[in-house]
């Protein structure tokens, strides 16, 4: 991921050469830590700039500005976070499967980390193209958000270049002021005006898509007006780690001119399917691999808004290739994204199920106005959860019922997707799913890591506004 960007200018080519440096070799990066030696990461306030102008986001970085971690094959999970942001804070390790008390959820027994302090964290790391984030509050709307790449021996033999990409949705307002503004008075048809800043997509016609105009839609902490720009040779395979940190908004992935094939969704492994356009919903990761043609060129990598012209990307460039101003604005709105990728995902390491097991049926319910999201109708402050055995096998089936999408996440545990809208199938193996609006989508797993784990709508103002309730393993309290 492109390293910050400071209002000096000297400080931002240099930041910028050598973080591309980073993410243009075939193998393990700089940055990488040592087995011996845990990696250390600082929370703090940076400075970007964004189409010009200046902002105060939150950063998770090394001490030598490299934000996130990247792990090799079977090293071990070793990391001290200091707080040095300002407010006190905690970081959940989106993707992996620690020990409760380590999953970085103050709602769970985690403990949060004051100004100032510092916690460590160590466990058996997952492989995979996975993320970090607050799970304070709003922070992750402010960019508290960070790549956590772990490799595996084969990853290190493969003969690609890697490219991580976070992407994010950014206001230059407060993030309790973009919540305001989501959930304030909304806007009927032929009715009174909506707040500044929102945005109502559809009425009667359809679901609402997006609740929030944003300033801009990032990726790597920069948008096309000033792209990041990764060159690789002419043949070369590309492997794109794309991870969607939007607190808000999901995108249509866009390889343009080249083909693009999915090998791994949320860090697992799946058999590949080719396309040149992929949905990407708020918290989900895949992993896209594409050939740089031998004739060279430029090839934007795009993310588009769901229901919306803008977008964001990177751009891959051959060595001597002139590199082309590229439009924030496509040509065309697309339409909201949907589980059409996902029929087509199989995993390639199915979940070995227990047969005796128990099932939970929810619904995902809520309203526009008013914006409160729940889970069969009850939100976080009265929840009912979800109560299992260790050794189960565990199903739920989500159906929703409400006027948006949710992209649902399971801590601690990744499921395996076997039912869309009832149709049975051996899917991907995940952390993240979408259930779009009049639809259903069934999951399974088997439990096998005890304690009481968040199970949530990985928008974050849903979750805000109670979409969230958590899986309890029996005699846990």
């Amino acid at each position: 991921m492109q390293k910050l960007r400071t209002l000096n200018r000297r400080n931002l080519l240099i930041a910028a050469t050598a973080m591309t440096a980073a993410h243009s070799i075939p193998h393990f990066p700089a940055a990488a830590t040592s087995a011996a030696q845990p990696t250390r990461l600082i929370v703090d306030r940076r400075t970007v700039e964004v189409d010009g102008r200046a902002a105060s986001v939150f950063g998770i970085r090394q001490p030598d500005g490299f934000p996130g971690v990247v792990l090799g094959p079977d090293q071990p999970f070793s990391v001290s976070v200091a707080n040095r942001c300002g407010e006190a804070t905690i970081v959940h390790w989106h993707g992996q499967t620690p020990p409760v008390l380590q999953d970085g959820v103050a709602e769970t027994g985690g403990t949060i980390i004051e100004t100032g302090a510092e916690q460590t964290y160590n466990f058996v790391a997952r492989p995979g193209t996975h993320w970090m984030h607050s799970h304070h509050g709003l922070q992750e709307q402010a960019l508290m958000a960070a790549p956590l790449i772990v490799r595996t021996a084969e990853d290190l033999r493969a003969d690609m270049q890697e490219v991580t990409v976070l992407l994010h949705d950014f206001s230059f307002r407060p993030p309790t002021e973009v919540l305001a503004a989501v959930a304030g008075p909304r806007k009927a048809a032929g009715g009174a005006a909506s707040m500044p800043g929102m945005v109502m997509t559809t009425g009667n016609a359809g679901p609402d898509l997006n609740d929030f105009d944003y300033d801009a839609y990032l990726a790597n902490d920069r948008t096309l007006t000033d792209p990041l720009v990764v060159r690789a040779a002419a043949g070369t395979r590309v492997r794109l780690r794309l991870i969607n940190g939007a607190t808000s908004t999901a995108f249509w992935i866009d390889t343009g001119a080249l083909d693009g094939t999915v090998i791994a969704a949320d860090g697992n492994n799946v058999r590949p399917v080719s396309d040149r356009r992929f949905p990407l919903a708020q918290g989900q990761r895949l992993d896209i691999v594409v050939t740089i043609p031998k004739d060279g060129g430029v090839f934007p990598i795009l993310a588009q808004r769901e229901g919306d012209a803008r977008r964001t990307g990177v751009l891959l460039a051959s060595a001597g290739a002139a590199i082309r101003k590229i439009s924030g604005i496509a040509d065309a709105i697309v339409p909201a994204i949907d589980n059409s990728l996902e029929r087509r995902l199989v995993a390639m390491a199915p979940l070995v199920v227990s047969p005796a097991g128990i099932t939970h049926r929810i619904a995902l319910t809520g309203s526009m106005m008013p914006y409160i999201w729940s889970i069969d109708d009850q939100t976080w402050a009265n929840h009912v959860p979800l109560r299992v055995r260790k050794g189960q096998r565990v199903v739920i089936e989500m159906s929703n019922r409400g006027q948006m999408a949710h992209p649902m996440h399971l801590h601690g545990h990744h499921f395996q997707v076997v039912a869309l809208d009832g149709a049975h199938l051996l899917g991907a193996v995940r952390d993240t799913v979408l259930v779009p609006t009049n639809s259903s989508v069934t999951v399974a797993f088997n439990a096998d890591n005890p304690g009481r784990w968040l199970f949530h709508c990985h928008n974050l103002f849903h979750m805000a506004t109670g979409m969230m309730t958590e899986l309890v393993y029996e005699d846990v309290a």
